[in-house]
């Protein structure tokens, strides 16, 4: 218990710099995200419940100030009542988008918008909050995915099939409030400036079917998509590699614009960001291995296209 105590403090230092957890400290500890092994949150840490509650009571303030009912205030934020009132009861999590749309249709003068960090922030287990907000401040992200796809190149529908697959069954709720999470983290394709990003991919990702054949193709087109973005490189290790220095699993590492280096990785469910600089040069250097050994970007986006050629 201790352990995941301090896990957790540090996991809420990691991106103000409010404290560094000392050389080597494995800021945060807990159920995996990506690969869905984890227990998720609805929200469920208190924390993050407070801030979405809050923000629901002031949502709905504002909204009967304006004298409008659900079903009209749904309406112009293309909701229906029922989801404007799980948004005011805290059961839901609003995108940044629709904060924005109702601080405009409430006349909230900016109220609203001042919610939209911790809000977002509360969509993500406590564990994953530090790396959510790496992802946005990432100068460079690279990252060797394995047994399935990182969150960030995942379709909405690969998305849905991965959390369908969950024993314990997740409830809907749960379901589209981590699809909204990890669809919010895809902005990261189309900041501005853009950072790099480099995914390596293992084979046995690209012919799995997860979901049906359909959902499959989806992924894979949507690969060949992203992989067309000038600040994004996809690159896929052959089963028939003789050497594969990402045996030991997947990783991420984030580098920020002072040049520190996060590495975020799951094995078994238990997902750590660690922060010690020392592991960032080494898993950076581990990860230009691992892309020597890979297909090269060209060759991997011909790979990808023959599996969509195949019958």
């Amino acid at each position: 218990m201790a352990e995941r105590k301090g896990a957790v403090a540090g996991a809420e230092a990691v991106p103000g710099e409010r404290g560094h957890g000392g050389a080597g400290a494995a800021v945060s500890l807990g159920d995996g995200w990506d690969n869905d092994d984890g227990a998720g949150r609805r929200p469920e840490d208190e924390a993050g419940r407070g801030v979405v509650v809050a923000f629901g009571q002031t949502m709905k303030t504002l909204r009967v100030r304006e004298g409008l009912e659900r079903e009209e205030f749904g309406r112009r934020l293309g909701y229906s009542a029922s989801t404007i009132a799980s948004f005011e009861q805290g059961r839901r999590i609003p995108s940044p988008r629709t904060i924005e749309r109702a601080d405009e249709v409430l006349g909230a003068g900016g109220l609203l918008c001042l919610w939209k960090e911790q809000v977002e922030r509360a969509q993500y287990p406590v564990f994953f909050q530090g790396m959510a907000v790496l992802e946005k401040e990432a100068t460079e992200l690279v990252s060797y995915s394995m047994p399935v796809l990182n969150g960030l190149l995942q379709t909405e529908e690969y998305m849905r099939a991965l959390l369908a697959m969950r024993r314990p069954p997740l409830d809907e709720e749960t379901i589209e409030q981590r699809v909204a999470a990890r669809l919010v983290r895809q902005d990261i394709f189309d900041r501005r400036p853009a950072p790099f990003l480099s995914f390596v991919l293992d084979e046995s990702l690209l012919g799995r079917p997860y979901g049906g054949k359909a959902v499959l193709r989806g992924q894979l087109e949507h690969l060949l998509l992203v992989g067309q973005k000038r600040n994004v490189e996809i690159q896929v290790m052959p089963l028939d590699r003789e050497d594969n220095a990402g045996v030991n699993g997947p990783f991420t590492v984030v580098t920020r614009k002072d040049g520190k280096k996060f590495v975020y990785a799951e094995a078994r469910g238990i997902g750590s960001l660690q922060t010690d600089p020392e592991q960032g040069v080494l898993a950076a250097a581990l990860y230009g291995i691992i892309r020597s050994q890979a297909l090269s970007p060209r060759e991997s986006t011909e790979f990808i296209e023959r599996l969509l050629g195949s019958p």
